[in-house]
C-alpha cells in the first residue's frame, strides 16, 4: 500500500497552494506549520513574507485564508495577531487519515527503498575481555537504528568491529601454546564459562608475563609471529576469537539482540589493506613522515602545548595505528560494500580521534559530497551518586550482571500483578525478562545519546512516569480491552464528532510517521521514545474521559473508541520495537 500523507503535509500542501494564489509575487513561499496549543495547528510563515513584500501581515493573511479552497480537512482558520493562521481540522479529516493508516501494515509509514545504503559500526566488545557497563549504550542504540532505518527503507549492513588485534594476543597465544590444554572443554559450553575460561587464563598469562623475562620475551616474538601470518600462532588467535564469540552472542542474546557472524568483522579484517592504505595516504601527500612516524596533521588539532597533535596511521617502529585500520575500514566500506553513509555508534570520548580520521578520509576521497561519515556518540553511564557507574570495590560493572538484576526486579514487579491478571509461571519469567532488559534499553534510548545518564533500578522498572514498564502496561491494557470487546469489533466511522481527548489521540497517532523520518534522518532514538511516551499519556487520559466499552455508548461509538484503541495498540507494538523492546499481551 503507498504511503498515508499525514495531516499535517495535507495542511501544509493546501495552505502553500493558496499562498502562491493570493500572493504570486511571493513565489513558493513556506507556510511554517507546526502544531499549536491554541489550535491544531498554526502557521508563522505569514510574518516573513509580509517583512519581504513590504505589506500588512494580518492582511495578507486574510487573502491567503480567502484563496483556500472549500474542503473537507480544514474546519476554522482563524487570524491571530501579527498575522498567525490557526488551523483547526474536521473531526472526519482525522478520522479517515487514521482509518487509511489502520488499513497498512505499515500504520502508513513510507518504505523508502533504494535510498542508500548505510553501514553502522556498533557494539565493539573486545576478544577475551568481560563486556561491562560501558558496552551497553553502543549496542542499544546502535540496534535501535538499524532497525528504524532498515524501517524506513535504508539497505543496512551492520558491522560490529571487535578489538581482535593486538599486543595482547602475544602473551595469550604463548601461555596456550605452554599450557595447551587450557581452552578444551566439551561442545555446548555456555557464555558464562567460555569467559571464565578466558578470564582465568588471561590473569595466568599476565602473572607470569609480569613476573618471567623469558616468558615476556617469548610473548613478543610470538606477537610478530601473529602479524606475519604464521599458521601454529593464527590457529591458536582463531580459538580466543571463537571462545570470545560463544560468551558475545550468550549477552546479546540476553539483550534480546540479533549478531549475525558476518557482521563481526573485527579489526583483524582489515590487515591485509593497512599498507595500502598507508602507501595511498603517502604518496598523495596526505600524510608525511614526522620523526620516522607517518602522520596526518590539522591546522585545528592542537595539545596543551600548543602544538599540532597529529593522527598518527603508522608508528615509528613500524607498527599500525588504530587510525590504519578505520582508515581501511572506511575504504572498505565505501569502496567494496557500497556505502554513502557510515554511522559510528562510539563513545564522546572517542570524537577527536573520529574527527582526524573522517577528516584524513576526506582528503584521500574516500569520503566527498556523495559520501559522509558521522559519529553517533554517547556519553557515559552514571550511578546514582553522578559517577561513573562503578561497584563497590570501585571495578566496571559486568554488563551480564546489570542485566540480570533488571530481570531480577522486574519479574518481582510482574510477580505481584500476575495473580490478577491470571499469568503462569512461564508468563512470569518471559515477562520479568521482556520488562527487565526493556527497561534498561528504554533508559538509553529515552536520553539524547550525546548525554550521560543515571543508571537507577528503581526508577527504570517503576510504573508511573517516562519508563519502557509503563508503555508495556499501556499496550497489555490495550490488548485487555479487546479481549474484554467480544464479539464487538473496532471501526472508524467518520461520521461521528470526536471528544477532546479523541482528538488529541488522533492527531498524536497520525504523527507516527513524521517522527520516524526525523529520527531516521538525525540519528536521535530518543524522539521515538519521546513519541511513544507521549502516545501512552495521551491514551491513559482519553481511558479517563472517554469509557471505551460502556453500556450506555451507541455501537457506532464504541466501535470507534475500539478503532483508536487498536491502532495505539498497533503503533505502541511497532515503535518499540524499533527499539528493540517487547510488548507482552499481558502483564
Amino acid at each position: 500500500m503507498a504511503s498515508v500523507p499525514s495531516l499535517a503535509s495535507n495542511v501544509q500542501q493546501r495552505l502553500a497552494d493558496a499562498l502562491t494564489a493570493a500572493l504570486p509575487e511571493a513565489g513558493a513561499a513556506d507556510p511554517l506549520l507546526r502544531r499549536s496549543d491554541r489550535a491544531d495547528f498554526q502557521a508563522n510563515g505569514i510574518l516573513a513574507l509580509a517583512k519581504k513584500l513590504g505589506g500588512n501581515p494580518r492582511e495578507l493573511a486574510a487573502k491567503v485564508v480567502d484563496a483556500i479552497d472549500p474542503n473537507d480537512v480544514l474546519e476554522d482558520i482563524e487570524v491571530s495577531g501579527p498575522g498567525f493562521l490557526n488551523i483547526t481540522i474536521t473531526d472526519k479529516a482525522i478520522t479517515e487519515t487514521l482509518a487509511a493508516r489502520a488499513a497498512d501494515d505499515r500504520l502508513g509509514v513510507p518504505f523508502a527503498a533504494g535510498s542508500g545504503t548505510t553501514v553502522i559500526d556498533y557494539a565493539q566488545p573486545n576478544v577475551a575481555k568481560e563486556m561491562h557497563v560501558g558496552h551497553l549504550r553502543s549496542a542499544v542504540i546502535g540496534d535501535a537504528m538499524v532497525q528504524i532505518l532498515e524501517f524506513t527503507g535504508e539497505k543496512v549492513v551492520r558491522r560490529h568491529h571487535i578489538g581482535d588485534w593486538g599486543t595482547q594476543f602475544g602473551m595469550l597465544i604463548q601461555y596456550l601454546i605452554e599450557h595447551p590444554h587450557e581452552l578444551d572443554h566439551k561442545d555446548g559450553v555456555s557464555g558464562e564459562e567460555a569467559m571464565s575460561n578466558l578470564n582465568r587464563l588471561y590473569k595466568a598469562s599476565r602473572t607470569l608475563f609480569d613476573s618471567d623475562e623469558e616468558f615476556k620475551d617469548r610473548a613478543r616474538r610470538r606477537v610478530v609471529d601473529l602479524q606475519s601470518g604464521d599458521e601454529e600462532t593464527l590457529a591458536l588467535w582463531q580459538k580466543f576469537v571463537d571462545e570470545s564469540k560463544i560468551y558475545f552472542y550468550s549477552v546479546f542474546e540476553k539483550l534480546d539482540m540479533e549478531i549475525r557472524d558476518p557482521d563481526i568483522v573485527g579489526e583483524s579484517g582489515y590487515n591485509d589493506m593497512l599498507d595500502e592504505t598507508c602507501r595511498i595516504l603517502e604518496e598523495s601527500g596526505v600524510a608525511v613522515r614526522s620523526e620516522g612516524a607517518l602522520c596526518v596533521f590539522f591546522d585545528d588539532v592542537k595539545g596543551p602545548d600548543g602544538n599540532p597533535v597529529p593522527l598518527i596511521v603508522k608508528k615509528s617502529n613500524g607498527g599500525y595505528g588504530y587510525a590504519a585500520t578505520d582508515l581501511s575500514a572506511i575504504r572498505d566500506r565505501v569502496q567494496n560494500l557500497g556505502a554513502d553513509t557510515l554511522v559510528y555508534v562510539v563513545d564522546a570520548r572517542q570524537s577527536l580521534h573520529f574527527k582526524m580520521v573522517f577528516e584524513t578520509a576526506r582528503r584521500a576521497g574516500w569520503l566527498n559530497d556523495k559520501v559522509k561519515a558521522v559519529q553517533l556518540a554517547f556519553g557515559t553511564v552514571l550511578g546514582k551518586d553522578g559517577k561513573p557507574f562503578k561497584t563497590r570495590e570501585g571495578e566496571t560493572v559486568r554488563l551480564v550482571d546489570l542485566l540480570d538484576e533488571a530481570i531480577d526486579r522486574a519479574t518481582a514487579v510482574v510477580r505481584e500483578k500476575a495473580e490478577k491478571v491470571g499469568l503462569s509461571e512461564q508468563e512470569i519469567v518471559e515477562n520479568g525478562r521482556y520488562v527487565g532488559v526493556g527497561a534498561v534499553k528504554y533508559a538509553d534510548l529515552s536520553t539524547s545519546a550525546v548525554r550521560d545518564y543515571k543508571f537507577d533500578l528503581d526508577q527504570m522498572v517503576s510504573l508511573n512516569g517516562d519508563t519502557s514498564v509503563y508503555l508495556q502496561y499501556a499496550y497489555a491494557r490495550i490488548q485487555s480491552i479487546k479481549r474484554k470487546a467480544g464479539d464487538r469489533s473496532p471501526v472508524a466511522h467518520p461520521e461521528l464528532a470526536l471528544a477532546p481527548a479523541e482528538r488529541a489521540l488522533g492527531l498524536h497517532l497520525d504523527q507516527f510517521g513524521e517522527v520516524l523520518a526525523e529520527v531516521a534522518s538525525s540519528y536521535e532514538p530518543h524522539k521515538l521514545a519521546a513519541y511513544l511516551y507521549q502516545l501512552a499519556s495521551h491514551l491513559t487520559t482519553f481511558y479517563d474521559q472517554c469509557h471505551v466499552l460502556s453500556a450506555d455508548n451507541p455501537a457506532e461509538v464504541v466501535e470507534n473508541r475500539l478503532f483508536l484503541v487498536d491502532l495505539t495498540g498497533r503503533t505502541l507494538h511497532q515503535g518499540m520495537a524499533l527499539l528493540g523492546i517487547r510488548t507482552p499481551e499481558r502483564l
